[in-house]
């Protein structure tokens, strides 16, 4: 069978090169004992800006070539000719396809986004608009992981990041709890475009540690975070006799001492 072509990633130049990192206090596997490191964790990245030097793809850039070094596969999609949401009858374009897809290959995923006018831009919030909860009877967000990130032009803001938390949520995705937020981004890179050392580099760097962590996690059971009564009635989907009587006969079991009446200590 033919492996599908992907005309929307962008390669990442250096992989291997991490200036601004220390290497001595560095974990390479930081999810180590927490699920199986094989495969690889797969990880796809989105950005929200179109610039030629866009710092929030600098960010996702960085992030994933840090993600590489901790053992993942890494893809980073272009949205440069993703259409507006609606525009397009059925979204029937290549590039919502091809998102689409990358989406429902990953096992987690990085969001970053500029913050223009106090918000997320257009181009962040149209790549999650185009990510539908259910597409072809399978989920391409649900049950994954995802670390939220912004970069500001001015000083530390949190705006952007909040915004993504919401949008997280409201794909059913498992949002990790650590963020990055890049205050005067123009300031934290070379003229090369790579990231400098400081604290907000730092940062991404526990970020990137934190979602190979909760990605090794809940690897494998994504279908069971994400299985709903509501949805399995809607569906006319029965749970199978043996194991919904195991189920009951379990959550009665552990139940039993709660409401069972306290005896009385023996007296003398």
């Amino acid at each position: 069978m033919t492996a599908p072509t992907f005309a929307r990633l962008r390669t990442l130049a250096e992989p291997n090169h991490l200036p601004a990192l220390s290497p001595e206090y560095i974990r390479s596997q930081p999810g180590l004992g927490l699920g199986p490191l094989d495969p690889a964790p797969r990880i796809l990245l989105l950005y929200g800006s179109l610039r030629e030097r866009s710092f929030s793809r600098l960010v996702v850039e960085e992030t994933a070539r840090l993600l590489q070094l901790f053992g993942c596969e890494t893809r980073i999609f272009d949205p440069s000719d993703l259409p507006l949401p609606d525009l397009i009858d059925d979204d029937d374009h290549p590039a919502v396809e091809e998102l689409r897809q990358h989406s429902l290959w990953s096992e987690g995923q990085v969001w970053c986004s500029p913050e223009r006018h106090g918000q997320i831009t257009g181009i962040m919030k149209a790549q999650v608009d185009h990510l539908p909860l259910a597409y072809k009877g399978l989920r391409p967000t649900q049950g994954r992981t995802l670390a939220v990130m912004q970069v500001s032009a001015g000083s530390q803001s949190f705006n952007s990041v909040n915004t993504l938390r919401i949008l997280g949520r409201w794909m059913r995705m498992i949002t990790i709890p650590n963020q990055s937020s890049v205050a005067k981004a123009y300031a934290e890179f070379d003229e090369a475009g790579r990231m400098l050392p400081s604290s907000y580099y730092d940062r991404i760097v526990d970020v990137a540690e934190e979602l190979v962590r909760f990605t090794m996690l809940t690897r494998g059971h994504a279908e069971q975070l994400v299985d709903r009564y509501s949805e399995r009635k809607e569906r006319g989907e029965t749970v199978a006799e043996a194991a919904r009587v195991s189920n009951v006969a379990a959550i009665l079991g552990s139940i039993d001492g709660i409401d069972a009446p306290l005896k009385s200590p023996p007296r003398g």
